[in-house]
């Protein structure tokens, strides 16, 4: 293999995307998407974040996370209430059926994390976990910069 597919970006890409397709498969079957089933895990682990917040981790457009939050909320598992600090905000909040949901996610995160750590000691797993949480810390206080628009 050249150095080039061996790199640290793409190896962390494919493992990403890899991650993504059994988790997609793995979820088959239940009402929710790889989509809504993201946003709500988010929803889950920053309750009371404002929509723009949330769209900015899934990075994607606010238009599209507002179809996904209507979606979460027709399905009656997040509920948008105003944000006291700014009225045109929304903040969003899991109802109590999106206990049953998550539980499920978890379920699937927890066999892909046992199939992609398979044959890794747990010394070299925690290493690679720890690494990852280092590497992502670094990079989360790095500063940003507008990101340019490719023109079409």
């Amino acid at each position: 293999m050249s150095s080039r597919q061996e790199s640290l970006g793409f190896l962390l890409a494919d493992v990403s995307r890899l991650m993504r397709q059994a988790f997609s498969q793995r979820l088959e079957g239940s009402a929710l998407t790889l989509a809504q089933a993201r946003a709500l895990i988010y929803v889950s682990r920053n309750e009371g974040l404002r929509q723009v917040e949330l769209a900015d981790m899934l990075e994607i457009q606010p238009i599209s996370l507002a179809r996904l939050i209507d979606q979460l909320a027709d399905a009656g598992l997040v509920e948008r209430r105003p944000d006291p600090a700014d009225r045109r905000a929304y903040q969003l909040f899991l109802k109590p059926a999106a206990t049953a949901e998550l539980a499920a996610i978890e379920a699937v995160t927890a066999s892909i994390r046992r199939d992609a750590l398979a044959g890794i000691a747990k010394p070299q797993a925690d290493a690679v976990l720890a690494a990852l949480k280092t590497m992502r810390a670094n990079l989360a206080a790095l500063p940003r910069r507008p990101t340019k628009e490719i023109s079409q």
